[in-house]
């Protein structure tokens, strides 16, 4: 059955189904484990992707799908085992090969956030495994949410670069 985006985009962030954090990713510091914050960044990721209609039925049926190119994270507020969380995503920008997204992590029940990513992914023609183009249809719901997106508050932390503080 082919991926169906939503009818109307949201104008809100993407709000990715409420997750648990599984035992085994809490680290020896009791609390998640620096890859598993990525881990469930790219489920948040792969939802929105269904919504697009660029999943995994994608890549079967037309041979596209999308890699990550860069990711950056700051790890703001320890979360642990037991904690529901929710991610939050914002299409900020596309154009006819790449996605920019940025996403919060948040405490489901109390809403403090947790975790920031921002991404830069890359459409892929999987057949060639190069960069390409996404079909226009695809690029009208890009475009279509990026729009509905763009009307939002921007979050804080979009564009952070790693860096020592500056001394004054």
């Amino acid at each position: 059955m082919p991926e169906t985006a939503a009818s109307t985009p949201s104008a809100a962030p993407f709000r990715a189904s409420i997750m648990q954090i599984e035992p085994q990713w809490i680290d020896y510091n009791g609390h998640l484990n620096m890859a598993y914050y990525n881990v469930m960044f790219d489920r948040a990721i792969d939802q929105l992707w269904l919504e697009l209609g660029i999943g995994p039925g994608y890549m079967k049926e037309r041979g596209g799908s999308t890699f990550t190119a860069e990711c950056h994270v700051r790890y703001l507020r320890e979360i642990h085992f037991g904690d529901p969380v929710q991610i939050f995503v914002w299409l900020l920008d596309a154009d006819d090969k790449r996605l920019h997204t940025f996403e919060e992590m948040r405490h489901a029940g109390e809403g403090w956030l947790s975790a920031t990513s921002e991404n830069m992914s890359l459409h892929m023609d999987m057949n060639a495994r190069r960069v390409a183009p996404f079909p226009p249809d695809i690029s009208e719901r890009i475009a279509a949410i990026t729009k509905a997106h763009a009307a939002l508050p921007r979050p804080v932390g979009i564009g952070r670069s790693v860096a020592m503080p500056s001394k004054k």
